[in-house]
C-alpha cells in the first residue's frame, strides 16, 4: 500500500535538502501516517485504516461515521 492517507489523501511531496554551503539535493517529505483500528459501531465491526495524524483529529472532531460516509460518497471502499 502506498504512503497515502485514506481520509485526507495526503501523500509524499518533493523538495530540496539544503546544506550549509547551499547545495540542493532532492528529498521526499513523507506524511505522518499511522495504522489505526477504529470500532465502527453502526456496522458493529473493526475498521483498520492508514491515516495521517491530521485525519485522526478530523475523526475525533466529526466522528467516524461522518468521515466514513464522506469517504464512501467519494467511492472509497471501506
Amino acid at each position: 500500500m502506498a504512503r497515502v492517507c485514506q481520509v485526507t489523501g495526503k501523500k509524499p511531496i518533493v523538495g530540496n535538502s539544503v546544506s550549509h554551503s547551499n547545495i540542493k539535493t532532492k528529498r521526499r517529505f513523507l506524511p505522518n501516517l499511522q495504522k489505526k483500528r477504529f470500532f465502527f459501531a453502526e456496522e458493529d465491526r473493526w475498521v483498520t485504516m492508514k491515516v495521517s495524524t491530521d485525519a485522526l483529529r478530523t475523526i475525533n472532531k466529526n466522528g467516524l461515521a461522518v468521515v466514513i460516509k464522506g469517504m464512501r460518497a467519494e467511492g472509497v471502499k471501506i
